[in-house]
């Protein structure tokens, strides 16, 4: 069955809205479908229902429970910090081939879509050595890769397709996840990534309100997985 990991340029653009959106949208044609969001940090238990973790949960339509939590989001640190840095101050560490392993064990299970949300942008340590780079390198399935419509990320989104090329990933889509902060109109941005993408899909999601499932750019993002 088809899984893809869904991945960013950086942290708080987009990753979670996109893939919970997804998931409602499927969900709507009655298709088996489950997501992970293996790592997260800046995660505080005292407020956990408005984690990404949770709004997976809530997309998936399973009751928000610490069980439910555990099995989705296994590494959960407080610290808002990358997976190393965050992992450290509570004197633990991701362990990288459990990681891999838990993913993998996931994609093997599936019964339909799966979608891995990953953590931060594609370079963000995860350990010592390694990073989501390496972590998508490893389970080598499609990527989603999900890129802001702020001033400078034409130049962050063509970096990461760069990488992303000399690692021969395959990005499924590129998607432009509009935010009320942005300088940019949403339509220029992916004009101008468009040129630069060697073929792959870009699409303008423009900031819905939370639940919207009926979206011609969810419909056309789900149609290129």
């Amino acid at each position: 069955m088809a899984a893809y990991f869904v991945t960013s340029t950086g942290t708080d653009i987009g990753k979670t809205f996109v893939t919970a959106a997804l998931i409602r949208y499927m969900r709507e044609s009655n298709q088996p479908i489950a997501a992970l969001k293996p790592i997260v940090s800046g995660y505080d238990s005292s407020v956990a229902e408005t984690s990404d973790p949770a709004v997976l949960l809530a997309a998936l339509g399973r009751r928000m429970s610490a069980d439910e939590i555990e099995r989705i989001a296994p590494w959960r640190f407080r610290a808002p910090l990358a997976p190393d840095l965050a992992a450290a101050r509570e004197g633990r560490r991701v362990d990288f081939v459990e990681l891999v392993e838990f993913s993998r064990a996931a994609i093997n299970g599936a019964k339909g879509p799966l979608f891995i949300e990953g953590v931060g942008g594609i370079m963000v340590p995860l350990d010592g050595r390694r990073t989501v780079l390496d972590w998508m390198t490893a389970l080598d399935i499609p990527l989603l890769l999900i890129v802001g419509g702020y001033l400078g990320t034409i130049s962050h989104t063509l970096t990461a397709l760069d990488v992303l090329a000399q690692r021969k990933l395959t990005i499924a889509a590129i998607v432009v996840s509009e935010s009320d902060r942005d300088a940019v109109a949403l339509d220029d941005t992916v004009a101008s990534i468009e040129r630069f993408s060697n073929g792959v899909e870009v699409v303008g999601l423009p900031r819905l309100p939370a639940g919207i499932t009926h979206h011609p750019a969810i419909a056309r993002i789900a149609n290129l997985l």
